[in-house]
């Protein structure tokens, strides 16, 4: 994993857009955003354990297994939203990037790799795309039965209760 600050340049979204910024894994944990490397797939299954996550699967995301789709889904996958669940990512093969919404509303850049883990809380903007290798395969878990609603950002999701919630555990992180 290497987080930085997005340099908001034009060009392909799969491109690295580094801004030369780095960005620590405590940054992250401050805007909720939690991260582990696993090398050991048993570690997930403790993780998930812990984190009451019941359900799981594969998927994969690239132009060989989603065939015509691949662009368009890549495309709708970069719109920012945010879910009203965890959003939690085990990277077993490939690399990709989340971009996640700081506090002062600019994107931070997370690269992940195989055994890479992030987990986004409920409420944070955020987005996805596969880099310019397109290809990532990775699993999912969830809490319950398998959904992925995304709330693309709007006036009417800014006061979304799982988007208040999570600025109001930010801003209690940042007052402490």
């Amino acid at each position: 994993m290497r987080a930085y600050w997005y340099d908001n340049e034009a060009g392909d979204q799969r491109e690295l857009h580094d801004s030369g910024r780095d960005v620590s894994a405590e940054y992250l944990s401050q805007l909720g955003v939690l991260y582990y490397r696993v090398p050991d797939e048993k570690d997930v299954d403790k993780l998930a354990t812990e984190r009451s996550y019941k359900n799981r699967d594969l998927i994969t995301v690239s132009p060989e297994k989603m065939g015509d789709v691949y662009e368009e889904k890549v495309k709708s996958f970069f719109h920012e939203h945010l879910h009203e669940d965890e959003e939690i990512r085990y990277i077993r093969d490939g690399t990709g990037f989340f971009d996640v919404r700081s506090e002062g509303d600019e994107w931070v850049r997370i690269y992940l790799e195989k055994d890479d883990l992030i987990i986004l809380p409920a409420g944070i903007y955020h987005r996805f795309t596969t880099d310019s290798k397109n290809y990532i395969m990775a699993m999912r878990l969830f809490k319950e039965e398998p959904k992925w609603t995304p709330l693309n950002r709007g006036p009417e999701v800014d006061v979304n209760p799982f988007r208040k919630e999570y600025l109001q555990t930010r801003t209690a992180v940042a007052s402490q």
